[in-house]
């Protein structure tokens, strides 16, 4: 399968609207749509890709690093599709699955010693070495 999760960031800026986007999170559900959306017009980044709820309520964010990837895989015309995977510290975890494929939600893991007993829900995906 060619799927990973990715974080959302900046739940914690209000939308243009005053909504809040820590609220929208909390109604969301694991396994719902959501929608990747690019910002080429950001002022602060023209790499942005906002993160939209199925209600169409912006929730973050694509991580700095990882929207002009998927951003240029959009403007390619290349089919993702992402859900909603959890609500994080940092904001939110979405499951993305390129070339068509549903999103699938991956195993909760359990929480580490170290970490207590919360879980953010995510794992670490898998990257193949190069070779």
């Amino acid at each position: 399968m060619k799927q990973m999760s990715l974080h959302v960031v900046g739940a914690n800026h209000p939308n243009a609207d005053g909504g809040n986007r820590r609220f929208e999170i909390l109604l969301c559900v694991p396994g719902e749509p959501v929608d990747l959306l690019p910002e080429p017009k950001n002022p602060v980044d023209p790499h942005a890709i906002a993160v939209f709820s199925t209600r169409g309520i912006q929730i973050g964010y694509l991580t700095a690093d990882r929207a002009p990837w998927i951003g240029g895989m959009l403007r390619s015309g290349r089919e993702l599709k992402a859900i909603f995977q959890a609500a994080t510290q940092v904001g939110a975890a979405i499951r993305i699955a390129f070339g068509g494929e549903t999103p699938m939600l991956p195993p909760e893991r359990p929480a580490l010693p170290s970490q207590g007993t919360e879980s953010d829900g995510c794992w670490p995906d898998f990257i193949p070495p190069d070779d």
